[in-house]
């Protein structure tokens, strides 16, 4: 089996490239893996089968069709302009979310036209589609109606999955990722990413600051289910999903406030007063828009879980990614 990551510079894609360097996927051998990125990714350590690390836009359509020219059996599509620079760079964030991606499907259309091709095309979404007003919890039949130009970046693509399944030119999964909490490493340009700031920082005994009020709710998984979450919708038995090939993840619902008594719980009240409140307009404004909780139900039932509590969010967090675990 041939796997393609695209984004596998980000800390996902190395994370899943890493994961499946030490095994199979769905029974089938990994003989074969293609890194993408706009910059060439690292290769994970181990990897006894060839490894092809590329630097590749893929809103670049000769790119697209050098990639789509692999043939890979399963695409991880998971580059992206994230959701604060997608709104404070628009043309960049249009042309990265949605015409890279309408780039890649059509390269592999036109290289299925050629001899018969048809990937499992795994792409991550995001909550972002969904806009307030909304119900708490959000079912899975919500309208999608997106506040901010990532939330329509991930909206349009995710119709165009669905239409390139229909069609046979893919056999896509859509998952909209939770907001990944606790992001290791230093924090990115997305406006969730304070979510993250105020657990890892405190428990690094460094300052963090909340923009937000510690009644903001949101949604939220691990990096540890993201990967499973990516594995198991390429190794999914597709004919459950019918023409909605977009499903919503498992995650755990929890305030600002909630985390914070977590991070007392795990590191003491020390920790957090190492939070600095600091309000930010423009982050409150987005965040405002965005959903609180969600009731998963296709996803469970076709065998997606995630963390319950916030408490377990930091307990993988100390187990896998905080500076000295053992990973």
């Amino acid at each position: 089996m041939h796997i393609l990551i695209i984004g596998a510079g980000g800390m996902i894609g190395r994370k899943l490239a890493a994961t499946l360097g030490s095994g199979s996927l769905g029974g089938h051998a990994i003989t074969r893996m293609t890194l993408a990125d706009v910059t060439p990714p690292p290769v994970p350590t181990g990897v006894s089968w060839p490894v092809e690390a590329l630097a590749a836009d893929i809103s670049e359509s000769s790119m697209a069709e050098a990639l789509a020219a692999r043939r890979a059996d399963v695409i991880f599509h998971l580059a992206a302009i994230v959701s604060g620079e997608a709104e404070r760079n628009f043309e960049l964030g249009y042309r990265v979310n949605l015409d890279g991606t309408r780039s890649l499907l059509e390269a592999i259309r036109r290289e299925g036209t050629r001899q018969a091709y048809i990937p499992r095309f795994v792409f991550s979404s995001s909550i972002a589609v969904y806009g307030s007003p909304f119900p708490d919890p959000i079912p899975d039949d919500y309208v999608l109606a997106p506040l901010t130009s990532y939330g329509v970046q991930k909206a349009i693509s995710e119709l165009l999955l669905a239409d390139y399944s229909r069609r046979g030119f893919i056999d896509g999964v859509g998952i909209r990722l939770p907001t990944i909490v606790i992001r290791p490493g230093a924090p990115n340009a997305a406006a969730s990413g304070f979510f993250s700031g105020i657990l890892r920082e405190p428990l690094a005994g460094q300052r963090a600051v909340l923009p937000v009020e510690e009644t903001v709710k949101h949604w939220l998984a691990s990096p540890r289910s993201a990967i499973k979450f990516l594995i198991h919708a390429a190794t999914l038995d597709t004919s459950a999903l019918g023409v909605r090939r977009t499903l919503t993840m498992p995650g755990v619902a929890a305030t600002v406030a909630d985390q914070i008594a977590a991070l007392r719980r795990a590191a003491g009240p020390e920790a957090a007063d190492l939070i600095d409140r600091r309000r930010d307009e423009v982050i409150e404004g987005i965040v405002a828009g965005w959903p609180k909780s969600f009731t998963p139900e296709r996803a469970t039932q076709l065998g997606f879980s995630a963390e319950t509590t916030v408490d377990e969010l930091i307990e993988v967090y100390l187990a896998e990614d905080a500076p000295g675990a053992s990973g």
